[in-house]
């Protein structure tokens, strides 16, 4: 029986767009690509198997090597408190909204065929496994370092007290209380490295290739629908499992955040804590930093030259522009995608602020499912189905900021979605009772707390937008493309010039991403958001 029938309705209002955007714009063009392959029957599957077992066991291997580095990293930022540490943590967070070709330019860099190390790892797993656990780093910490930096340290000391061991008191006390968030970590690295596709397609050469890899590989080079369709209701089957596992251990980690109580645990370090502190700033100058600071220095290999060239034609054909001009057309898709995943993704958030039971948990599995399905399948997708009116939008700009939005709003639900639930009910019904508006309370009451929520989520999803890259390197057109599918380009091209340009444009590319973090970090709520 619905107590509210009124507030049912304004719901169903509120989603009216979101899942009218996601019929349209993702479930269309996936349905129809699929079907399409799938119209002389479902090929023999056994012929991939090889890639299946790889796909599955480097996702594993990239999800145990990013929990044992980056937990205790999760640790610093929960419990310690250090000079530099706003910095530190956009620092940490930039790998993950990096184009996961910018991260293969950047391992290029250091491991390639003239890197700075003099080792070739490139083409080897090893190289695909470091790049995944950097790209991944982040969303241990975040998500797991956001709960962490709310339990009462005091239980885990009052195990001691009573005569445990410092390890079996953390086993005892704090490893339970964070299972949920250690979880739900683990089920998000696994998922973004089992859809790998940027990181795989340049280090791991022909003789590596994921799911996803194989997909782009059937469609775009063989031209094998048949194929890539299987592979993709494959992928999908898998996805849907993680991300129904991952909406229940984010459902236990958002019940056990609203049982603990803000604490103020965290402290400067002392005695061992130092030795911490040090052997975690170690492991992310290593691992983090110094990808970067390769690709930088060797985006100044000859001087500015390869800044300079950025403004060249040099293919000398009207169909492609200057690698220079695709950094106005990602920052004008980008703020379009934005602005697009905001208005999907804040009415998603606000229709779901009352947990309404599965109709509300199956939307907010709906909403994440752009996040695991193969963004091949969907940018081909849209390349066949949007070509009639009234979606005929093969030749609008609008297309390329369509499919990032598909990425970005997952991020803008996981952002928005918690602090509106946070909202103590009582006052919107107080201001309901005076005689405001839904409208007016939802200005006067949501607003004032969410907004810096809203920033954070705006800031993800122009980062986000700017990096996407498995879609938008169908869609994007010859003489309008994206900074990541021109730094594909150059990397596709022989010469040491071409080389050089796709490591100033990454170099470029990351700067963006690190000064809308470093913007970011100024309005973090901590506990409100995952990422």
């Amino acid at each position: 029986m619905i107590s509210d029938p009124a507030g049912a309705i304004r719901r169903a209002a509120l989603l009216a767009l979101p899942v009218g955007f996601l019929g349209v714009f993702f479930a269309y063009p996936v349905a129809s690509i699929v079907g399409l392959g799938l119209a002389h029957g479902v090929p023999d599957l056994g012929q991939f198997r090889g890639i299946l077992w790889f796909t599955v066991w480097q996702a594993a291997v990239s999800t145990a090597l990013t929990l044992a580095l980056a937990l205790p990293g999760a640790y610093v930022f929960a419990r310690l408190d250090f000079p530099g540490k706003s910095l530190l943590r956009a620092i940490v967070t930039v790998p993950f909204v990096l184009p996961t070709v910018v991260v293969g330019a950047a391992f290029l860099a250091l491991v390639g065929p003239d890197g700075l190390l003099g080792i070739r790892l490139d083409r080897s797993v090893p190289a695909i496994l470091v790049a995944h656990v950097f790209f991944n780093y982040a969303v241990v910490v975040r998500v797991v370092g956001g709960l962490w930096s709310h339990l009462d340290p005091r239980q885990e000391e009052a195990a001691q007290l009573l005569g445990a061991s410092r390890v079996r008191a953390w086993i005892a006390v704090t490893l339970p209380a964070l299972a949920p968030a250690i979880g739900a970590a683990a089920l998000l690295v696994f998922l973004f490295t089992f859809t790998s596709f940027g990181i795989v397609q340049i280090l791991g050469g022909p003789r590596f290739a994921t799911v996803e890899v194989e997909i782009y590989r059937q469609t775009a080079q063989l031209l094998d629908l048949r194929a890539a369709a299987a592979l993709s209701m494959l992928q999908f089957a898998v996805v849907s499992v993680l991300l129904l596992g991952q909406a229940w251990l984010g459902r236990r980690r958002e019940s056990m955040l609203s049982l603990v109580a803000a604490s103020s645990a965290v402290r400067r370090p002392r005695g061992k804590g130092w030795f911490v502190l040090a052997a975690n700033l170690v492991v992310m100058l290593v691992l983090l930093v110094t990808p970067l600071a390769v690709l930088v220095v060797r985006s100044f290999a000859d001087g500015l030259g390869a800044y300079r060239a950025l403004g060249q034609n040099d293919v000398r054909s009207t169909l492609f522009v200057p690698a220079r001009d695709a950094i106005g057309w990602s920052l004008a898709y980008g703020s379009a995608a934005t602005v697009i995943a905001l208005v999907v993704g804040g009415l998603a958030a606000a229709a779901m602020t009352r947990r309404a039971g599965r109709l509300t948990r199956a939307i907010d599995g709906l909403l994440m499912l752009p996040l695991g399905v193969s963004a091949v399948t969907v940018g081909f997708g849209f390349l066949v189905t949007l070509d009639t009116p009234p979606l005929d939008l093969r030749s609008s700009p609008l297309l390329v900021p369509l499919a990032q939005a598909l990425v970005a709003v997952p991020f803008v639900v996981r952002t928005v979605l918690p602090v509106l639930r946070a909202v103590d009910a009582r006052l919107r019904e107080a201001a309901a009772v005076l005689g405001a508006s839904p409208w007016r309370v939802w200005r006067e009451v949501d607003l004032p707390i969410a907004w810096r929520a809203l920033l954070v989520a705006a800031g993800f999803a122009f980062a986000i937008s700017l990096g996407e890259f498995g879609a938008t390197v169908f869609i994007a057109r010859p003489d309008t493309p994206t900074v990541p599918v021109a730094i594909f380009r150059l990397l596709g091209r022989p010469g040491e010039l071409n080389y050089g340009q796709a490591m100033a444009l990454s170099t470029i590319l990351m700067v963006l991403c690190a000064g809308s973090l470093l913007a970011l970090e100024r309005v973090r709520l901590g506990r409100s958001a995952e990422f």
